[in-house]
């Protein structure tokens, strides 16, 4: 059993697909149209056959309550690993991106978090 795909809850998939390609370097693997939004996926370009992010629209009517409690509360949707977090930080700073956890060690990690732009704070995390 493997997992596949992961899904994050955005409150604008197209501007989802923006952050997570031209920001992040994710590369876009499906999209689907489906109404009036889309299966749309991305994947590592390191994993381009590796698990698939779903960037699923906030529609749901408990998507909204629980993606706002979690930012709210400072809690990540998902995490990253990266090979090395404080040059990720330098990288994604310099591009713009707001974090609300500057690296910081935490036992065998190296953690900082950032938020999406689309209604989460992601983990990007850094294994000794």
């Amino acid at each position: 059993m493997r997992i596949n795909l992961a899904g994050v809850f955005v409150d604008d998939q197209e501007k989802a697909l923006r952050f997570y390609t031209e920001v992040l370097g994710f590369v876009k693997k499906a999209d689907v149209p489906l109404g009036e939004y889309r299966w749309l996926t991305v994947v590592s370009p390191e994993q381009p056959d590796g698990t698939e992010l779903l960037l699923e629209p906030d529609a749901h009517p408990a998507a909204k309550p629980y993606t706002s409690a979690l930012h709210s509360d400072g809690i990540p949707a998902t995490s990253f690993a990266v090979d090395d977090v404080r040059a990720e930080y330098d990288r994604l700073r310099g591009l713009g991106v707001r974090f609300t956890t500057e690296p910081v060690e935490a036992g065998p990690v190296t953690i900082a978090v950032l938020d999406d732009t689309c209604g989460n704070l992601i983990q990007l995390a850094q294994y000794a």
